[in-house]
């Protein structure tokens, strides 16, 4: 008996090393921008120290099973300057230009037609960034690729899906943004097929951040490869 629990130890650990591997591989920097270094990384087992929100009230480490995750639990107490989104966390001192930022986030809000989550980039002040809105349904408000530049957010996505299906469970998002093309790709599940595109070169670097437009939801495994650059000014 004692061997072959030894066997089905060893099996069992030979499982999971495969499937750790797999997610790695899964997740890994794309092969075109293998020239970007590693310039943060965040499983959220240290707290929140690295990152400023609009509210800190509204976010708390969270643990689900042993795996810690940063929650936004509740609505921020938060006016931005012009309509934009009211839930953001940024991670502190981090400006990139070139970058590639992959994250899990899971939608805890209840199902309706802007159901989202967010992803903000090129950020330099509460009314200058770049976000990628990510809901059930697309109108000209949700799911897709927003500009704020000291007004109101507008969408820029030259190619976008419908609507995006968060389910209950977590996903896997990208963001690969290339300045000197002016693209920008987003992906959700899928890193072989963008779920948004466009060109655009307003802001060419930023801070990086995420949150909901007036929604819940967990981000978890935070990761971005990128070129460092000196904090702009609009």
């Amino acid at each position: 008996m004692h061997a072959r629990a030894l066997v089905l130890t060893a099996s069992l650990a030979m499982v999971l090393l495969a499937t750790a591997y797999a997610a790695e591989e899964k997740t890994e920097i794309p092969k075109e921008m293998k020239g970007l270094p590693l310039v943060y990384s965040d499983s959220f087992d240290a707290g929140r120290d690295n990152w400023t929100e609009t509210d800190p009230a509204a976010w708390k480490i969270e643990d689900e099973g042993g795996n810690k995750v940063f929650s936004l639990f509740q609505a921020s107490k938060y006016e931005p300057p012009v309509r934009s989104p009211n839930n953001i966390a940024r991670i502190k001192d981090l400006n990139v230009s070139d970058f590639v930022l992959e994250v899990r986030m899971k939608q805890t809000g209840r199902e309706y037609g802007h159901r989202d989550m967010c992803l903000f980039f090129g950020y330099t002040d509460p009314s200058h960034f770049y976000y990628a809105h990510l809901a059930t349904a697309s109108d000209e408000h949700a799911n897709s690729i927003f500009l704020v530049n000291g007004e109101p957010r507008v969408s820029i996505a030259q190619e976008r899906t419908t609507g995006t299906q968060w389910t209950d469970t977590y996903h896997v998002l990208r963001i690969e943004r290339d300045t000197a093309a002016g693209t920008i790709f987003v992906y959700f599940d899928d890193m072989t097929k963008p779920v948004f595109k466009t060109v655009d070169k307003t802001f060419l670097s930023g801070g990086i951040g995420f949150g909901s437009f007036d929604d819940t939801g967990n981000i978890d495994d935070v990761r971005v490869w990128g070129k460092k650059v000196e904090a702009n000014k609009p």
